[in-house]
């Protein structure tokens, strides 16, 4: 919980204000998760702050909720061209993606449990940046990836808005954006890692190298053999 309250601070994602008359309060909550790997170990205990959207009114707290996500067509098609072309395959990901996106409209949010300013109870978090569970969070990350990465010369693709390509030369990367997971498939290290460089200039991220398992879905590949294959013996094996 300290550590989601510290990213937001190092977020600015609020500033703790007077309640202007007139004006409601969004509830918040927390939310506690427990991250395992592809194989059912627990890698780390996570607490989210999430915001209780469902008292957001339309027109008024939001407009636009819809954002775009990667088809799974999509990631079987890249992965073909990866194995194909023999394409260095990585994983990164964003921490705490939907925190950096900007927000046009005026929220007050209630002070988290256990984290109430003493002398100012009655006071409310002005929300500078969208924060999970808003009707809008997940909109407003994909604009700000977005306008991000088409300015390092990455172009969208035409049928699957979160693909995006690159080409330098001879050279080129793909990468695909699912939600807060990036997969990059280049044919140039070099590339790669200036790709990496750029992101993380732009978010916190964790570099997660060789890619293995992504979306809950785990990758093999072979590349003497020039194969890739996929499966989701993990999850079926959950459920």
């Amino acid at each position: 919980m300290k550590e989601e309250i510290k990213s937001m601070d190092q977020n600015g994602v609020w500033e703790l204000v007077e309640l202007p008359d007139n004006c409601k309060r969004v509830g918040c909550k927390w939310v506690f998760k427990t991250k395992r790997d592809s194989t059912g170990n627990i890698e780390r205990y996570k607490a989210r702050l999430v915001a209780k959207g469902f008292s957001q009114k339309e027109g008024i707290d939001y407009n636009e909720t819809f954002s775009p996500v990667s088809r799974k067509d999509s990631l079987r098609i890249v992965m073909a061209l990866v194995a194909h072309y023999d394409l260095e395959l990585h994983q990164m990901d964003v921490k705490t993606a939907f925190l950096n996106g900007d927000l046009d409209e005026e929220i007050y949010m209630e002070q988290p449990d256990g984290f109430i300013e003493k002398g100012k109870e009655s006071w409310a978090c002005k929300l500078k940046k969208s924060i999970y569970g808003l009707k809008q969070a997940s909109r407003q990350w994909y604009i700000k990836f977005h306008d991000t990465i088409t300015s390092f010369g990455f172009k969208e693709n035409a049928v699957d808005q979160c693909i995006y390509l690159k080409i330098s030369g001879s050279k080129f990367i793909i990468l695909v954006l699912y939600v807060d997971d990036i997969l990059l498939a280049s044919s140039d290290l070099g590339l790669l890692h200036e790709t990496k460089i750029f992101l993380n200039k732009n978010f916190k991220m964790v570099d997660m190298n060789e890619a293995a398992y992504v979306i809950g879905i785990e990758i093999f590949r072979d590349r003497s053999q020039g194969l890739l294959g996929l499966s989701q013996k993990g999850y079926i094996n959950r459920s």
